[in-house]
């Protein structure tokens, strides 16, 4: 078994409101939290309203799959989060 953790940064240009962060990065949590091999939580930033942080815990059986899945995570974030993303780090354990 081997473990990626993958962290997005989030930048929210013009955000005005703790509610309106919520809406436009909200959903994170429920898209990939129900995956069984994918944890995710909002793990910095959080009282900023112009950015955000999220760590995902991605586990599998091969390099490959876990690629794959990390690949799928950042492409959906880019297409469905009305935000703009400006770092992204995988790590290994």
């Amino acid at each position: 078994m081997q473990i990626v953790v993958l962290t997005l940064t989030f930048s929210l240009p013009g955000c005005r409101s703790l509610k309106e962060k919520r809406q436009r990065i909200g959903g994170i949590h429920e898209r990939y939290g129900r995956n069984p091999a994918v944890a995710v939580c909002e793990s910095g930033d959080r009282e900023r309203l112009d950015a955000s942080e999220w760590t995902f815990v991605v586990v599998g059986n091969s390099s490959q799959e876990l690629d794959s899945l990390c690949s799928e995570i950042e492409d959906r974030i880019q297409r469905t989060v009305e935000a703009r993303v400006t770092d992204v780090v995988r790590e290994r354990l």
